[in-house]
């Protein structure tokens, strides 16, 4: 919606601009043919308004020629603007102007009392060249890049709002694929002397804490030194990885049986007994329920 609203206020806007050329234009000309006829005594008891329906004429039809300029800014406003472009848009305009000042100067003729003649037409045709080519040009000029401004914008609108779309997508698809994914290591990274030994997290049996280190152990009954803490390792590991005492955590894959009688403490498949706490037992049962 709010897309649709920027469209139609830069339409308006296109619209005003161009209007607003149109009236200056008419107003324009109207006191500077008024000026030339009053100070070269052209025509005597000259009227404001008979020049401005005068001008105003000329300028509906100079309108008129602006619908092909349109229609072709409108045509070109996908292909990118180089030379070749600006050559034919040169001529186009020309083309208009001249057919303008074409049928302004004939149908003057036309309503004169003078007879018809190729000769009388030539005049019409040089004194309206003098007199409206350059505004007329200048004013279609302006029209021109108006319009290709306006279409290029257009064309931006669409981009953006595809490109909006793209990321509302794409964050659609974050969010998905993000609460699928387990951001949990796979593997521990562990250095022994100059070298790094990678064990795969499904291979740990149970981790046990070790003064300011731990011991990661393995199913191959292996043991390895880390430095680093349960709790920092409970965090990066899976949630098959229970913290059962606050020295221990058990990859609860390899956990056989919950002995609760007594001193509670956990069986692994290799016969091995983790303590558990008090405070962890529920966590623990729950678990296993």
């Amino acid at each position: 919606m709010k897309d649709l609203m920027s469209k139609i206020s830069n339409f308006k806007l296109s619209i005003f601009i161009i209007a607003l050329v149109f009236i200056l234009a008419v107003i324009f000309e109207t006191f500077q043919q008024i000026y030339f006829v009053t100070k070269y005594n052209i025509v005597e008891n000259v009227s404001f308004w008979d020049v401005l329906k005068s001008q105003l004429n000329s300028w509906v039809i100079w309108c008129l020629m602006s619908i092909v300029l349109f229609f072709y800014s409108k045509s070109q406003s996908h292909k990118k603007l180089d030379n070749v472009r600006i050559v034919n848009y040169v001529l186009v305009i020309f083309v208009l102007v001249f057919l303008c000042i074409f049928i302004i100067s004939l149908s003057r003729l036309l309503y004169s009392n003078d007879n018809f003649s190729l000769a009388l037409l030539g005049e019409y045709l040089t004194f309206f060249i003098f007199q409206k080519a350059t505004l007329y040009t200048l004013g279609y000029i302006a029209i021109a890049m108006i319009l290709r401004l306006y279409f290029e914008n257009e064309k931006l609108q669409i981009v953006v709002q595809e490109l909006s779309e793209l990321k509302l997508t794409n964050a659609r698809l974050f969010k998905k694929l993000n609460s699928t994914i387990d951001e949990k290591a796979t593997v521990l990274n562990i250095k022994i002397g100059n070298k790094r030994k990678i064990i795969p997290v499904e291979d740990i049996s149970w981790i046990e804490a070790d003064d300011y280190c731990v011991k990661v152990h393995t199913t191959n009954n292996g043991s390895y030194t880390m430095r680093s803490s349960l709790k920092a390792l409970e965090e990066k590991l899976s949630t098959n990885f229970l913290r059962v005492h606050r020295k221990a955590i058990v990859n609860m894959s390899f956990a056989k049986e919950l002995h609760i009688s007594g001193s509670p403490n956990l069986i692994l498949e290799n016969d091995l007994q983790i303590p558990v706490s008090k405070s962890n037992l529920k966590t623990v049962k729950d678990f296993l329920n």
